[in-house]
């Protein structure tokens, strides 16, 4: 519990993080990835490199700082923070080395005229008391993946089923692209140029082969509900949301809107499938538009352009009264969620995920 003198401090020190918070964590991603071999494995690389790994801890540190004196002002952020944790299977005892870590790049990117002993104080207890929330939560996420039904803790050890080529670009993402059922699970990975994970997929892993999988972690999921579903991806942002569609179709008390933009036919994948839900379930409605022409799959295009929040207003309820998922390239995001706004949907009923890092969307 920190004493109100280092709560004080901690708030004190918000200027600074507002101004210096992304170079005090890019040195202290320096500092752990150089010296702690063992949490390595943890961190995307890429990430690091375009520096939207650093941009978003620093935002999260910004945030905790300023609202250290009220942690529910924090809204989602540290469920994001605990998914994300668990999707890594972050351990308990990974928390000493990161704690140790920013203390020193806290003193090091300060200096010790500003970084005193009292301040180093008080930001190691402020990181504790977050560290402890997490810890006890990411236990419960933990416990309640070996519980559920086809459920386990830890790496398990899955057989490569099928191989399918969905497209020319599916993504780098292993999101699940089918509903669970608690027997096998199907994800949809885009092959990236130098890809070291994708492209070991695509050329290294025969049907056969046994993989240690752990179990999938992720706020962005299906919430119950009978409002209709509208579900807005772009590019490769289709893959979760297929199985958004397929666990409502099957529920069958939910109207289903599927709206997809593909930059053309080339690179649309799951357009079979999407014609098979058409046809099978009166109230599934899909809609593809493609930036350019290319090959056509099955019915598909709707339209051809960029996304428009003329076809939102032309596709979704006329009454705005549905639960809207989106995904796709951050740009895309941005759009579709303030075109949502500006349609009349409530802040509560918008939900999106991001592929990477999570950022703002303003």
């Amino acid at each position: 519990m920190l004493t109100p003198e280092q709560t004080a401090i901690i708030k004190a020190t918000v200027p600074l993080l507002e101004t210096g918070g992304e170079a005090l964590t890019k040195h202290f991603y320096k500092i752990m990835l150089g010296e702690y071999a063992e949490v390595r494995p943890l961190f995307n690389q890429a990430h690091q490199a375009s520096g939207s790994q650093p941009r978003a801890l620093a935002n999260s540190v910004l945030q905790y700082a300023r609202h250290i004196d009220n942690l529910g002002a924090l809204g989602n952020l540290p469920a994001q923070i605990i998914q994300k944790h668990v999707s890594l299977q972050i351990q308990p005892e990974h928390y000493p080395i990161v704690g140790t870590c920013l203390l020193r790049a806290i003193r090091e990117v300060l200096g010790a005229e500003i970084a005193t002993d009292a301040v180093i104080e008080a930001w190691g207890a402020a990181y504790w008391q977050l560290a402890n929330i997490l810890i006890g939560a990411e236990k419960t996420q933990y416990d309640q993946q070996a519980d559920a039904p086809g459920g386990w803790r830890g790496a398990r050890q899955f057989r490569v089923a099928r191989k399918v080529a969905e497209s020319q670009e599916v993504r780098r993402n292993y999101s699940l692209s089918r509903a669970a059922n608690g027997r096998n699970l199907r994800i949809s990975v885009k092959r990236e140029r130098g890809g070291l994970v994708s492209n070991f997929l695509h050329d290294g892993v025969l049907e056969g082969d046994v993989l240690e999988v752990f179990p999938p972690a992720g706020e962005f999921t299906l919430q119950p509900g009978t409002l209709p579903l509208a579900l807005i991806s772009g590019g490769v942002g289709i893959t979760p949301l297929l199985a958004m569609a397929e666990t409502a179709l099957a529920d069958g008390v939910r109207d289903v809107i599927f709206i997809h933009y593909a930059r053309n036919g080339d690179v649309h994948a799951f357009g079979e499938q999407i014609d098979a839900w058409a046809k099978a379930y009166p109230q599934f409605r899909a809609q593809v538009v493609y930036e350019q022409g290319g090959t056509a799959e099955g019915d598909w295009p709707s339209r051809f352009g960029r996304p428009d929040i003329a076809h939102l207003e032309e596709w979704l309820p006329e009454s705005r009264d549905c639960d809207a998922y989106f995904l796709g390239p951050k740009p895309f995001m941005a759009f579709i969620r303030k075109s949502l706004l500006a349609l009349g949907l409530p802040e509560e009923r918008i939900h999106f995920e991001f592929f990477g890092p999570a950022e703002a969307l303003t």
